[in-house]
């Protein structure tokens, strides 16, 4: 019988219902394949292991036989598929267990595959957000959090802004990013522009006696 982590939420990426007023305005996930190629370093892991792979046969080939230099050769190439497929399910793991949802009032992040995790970023928290566009149309769309909200950059990877010492939390290889980033700037145009309202109660003063 399959099993469901998140049949537990009563919206799809978030712990609770939003409240009235809050609307949800766009929902997705990681690009799986980007997520690969860009949080993981995948062509930079199987570059080097061409590298060593190449390395190995260099080194046994003027020593022994043709077919036996190459025999030598392939433990380290089964090697590399290994860590390539290794990483392949890492991607696939992440995306499936995150969920992005913009709405009118903040940014929320499902993330973790095995410490999951809900970040909630309302817009008048974030100082700005850039956006690392790709050439496929994914991208990742960074979010500079005012000073005083600090963020664990472990707790967060890979939904983070890499080669960073502050912890900007990313929705990370999003498909159709461009898109996703005006409905964030838009959404966050028209939110900080409403001003907010407290309420204070003043106490009615005490007659003298």
């Amino acid at each position: 019988m399959s099993h469901d982590d998140f049949a537990v939420e009563p919206v799809e990426g978030l712990p609770e219902r939003p409240p009235e007023g809050e609307a949800i305005l766009w929902q997705g996930r990681p690009d799986w394949w980007a997520l690969t190629k860009s949080a993981l370093a995948f062509w930079w892991v199987i570059g080097y292991f061409a590298v060593l792979t190449l390395w190995r046969f260099l080194t046994v080939v003027d020593q022994l036989p043709l077919m036996q230099a190459i025999a030598a050769t392939i433990p380290m190439l089964v090697l590399g598929l290994v860590v390539a497929g290794l990483l392949i399910l890492t991607a696939l793991i992440q995306a499936r267990a995150t969920v992005y949802t913009v709405t009118n009032r903040r940014i929320a992040m499902r993330i973790g595959a095995a410490l999951t995790v809900t970040l909630n970023l309302p817009y008048r928290q974030i100082e700005r957000a850039d956006l690392d566009l790709r050439a496929d149309g994914t991208g990742t769309i960074a979010l500079t959090t005012l000073g005083d909200t600090r963020l664990s950059y472990l707790v967060c990877w890979p939904h983070v802004r890499p080669w960073h010492f502050q912890t900007k939390p990313a929705l990370r290889c999003v498909p159709d990013a461009a898109h996703v980033a005006q409905i964030v700037s838009e959404a966050a145009a028209t939110r900080i522009s409403v001003p907010e309202v407290s309420r204070q109660i003043t106490p009615a003063p005490v007659a003298a006696e």
